[in-house]
C-alpha cells in the first residue's frame, strides 16, 4: 500500500486523485491505478502552459505531461482515455475497482466525485495485484434520484443511449444558457457532485468543449 501513499501524495499538488484501483484482468503481477481530477484541478491547470497555448486539447495534452512524468517516477506506463483507437476498455476497468457504479442516468458515478467524473488516465504499475475496497453505490441510499429528472431534454436514462444530439440542440440555443455556463445539469442534480463543488468555471470549460465537438 505504500506505493499508493507515493501516489497519492504526488498527484494532490496537481489538483488530481487516486479514483480506485484493481488487479489488471490480463497481468496478475500488475495493478490499474485510475487517476482523476479533484476539486483543486481547476486552479492548477489554468497556471499551466497547455490552459494558454490555444493549441487543440489541453487537458489532455496536461494530462499526457503530468502522468507521464509520474508513471516514469513510478517504474510503470500510463494509458489515457483519449489513446486509441482502439481504446482501452475505462468504464469496464472502472466498474471493477468497486468505486463507480452506472448510475440511473446511464452515467457512471463515484464515491467521491459523484457525476462529476474526469479520468484523466490510468497507471499501469509493476505491483502486486491490488484491489481498492468495493462499497455500495450512492446511488443505492439516495431515494430521489434528482439525477432523473434533471434534464431538460430526457437526453439521459438507465435504459435507453445518451441522446447527444438532443443534449447539443438544447445546449446550442439560448435555453441552454445555464447548462453552458453552469455545467450539466443533470451533473449537478447529483448530491454527491454538489458535496464534490467542482469549480463552475472548470464545467463550463469542459461544456464548451463538448459543444464544440
Amino acid at each position: 500500500m505504500r506505493v499508493l501513499e507515493r501516489i497519492e501524495q504526488s498527484l494532490s499538488p496537481m489538483g488530481l486523485m487516486l479514483m480506485g484501483y484493481l488487479p489488471h484482468p490480463d497481468n496478475a503481477h500488475q495493478t490499474i491505478v485510475f487517476i482523476g481530477t479533484d476539486e483543486k484541478f481547476w486552479n492548477v491547470f489554468v497556471a499551466s502552459p497547455e490552459y494558454s497555448d490555444s493549441k487543440p486539447d489541453p487537458v489532455d495534452r496536461w494530462s499526457k505531461r503530468i502522468l507521464g512524468r509520474l508513471a516514469d517516477d513510478m517504474g510503470g506506463t500510463c494509458v489515457f482515455p483519449s489513446d486509441g483507437p482502439p481504446y482501452a476498455p475505462f468504464i469496464a476497468w472502472a466498474r471493477a475497482t468497486g468505486r463507480f457504479w452506472q448510475s440511473p442516468t446511464g452515467m457512471l458515478v463515484h464515491d467521491r466525485a459523484g457525476l462529476m467524473i474526469s479520468i484523466r488516465g490510468a497507471l499501469m504499475l509493476d505491483e502486486k495485484a491490488m484491489q481498492s475496497k468495493i462499497g455500495p453505490s450512492p446511488c443505492s441510499t439516495c431515494h430521489d434520484r434528482p439525477c432523473t429528472k434533471a434534464c431538460p431534454v430526457g437526453a439521459l436514462s438507465d435504459d435507453a443511449p445518451y441522446d447527444v444530439p438532443a443534449c447539443k440542440t438544447y445546449i446550442k440555443g439560448p435555453q441552454g444558457t445555464a447548462c453552458m455556463s453552469l455545467g450539466c445539469a443533470t451533473r449537478r442534480a447529483c448530491p454527491v457532485s454538489q458535496a464534490f463543488n467542482r469549480p463552475t468555471e472548470q464545467s463550463a470549460f469542459h461544456m464548451r468543449a463538448f459543444k464544440g465537438a
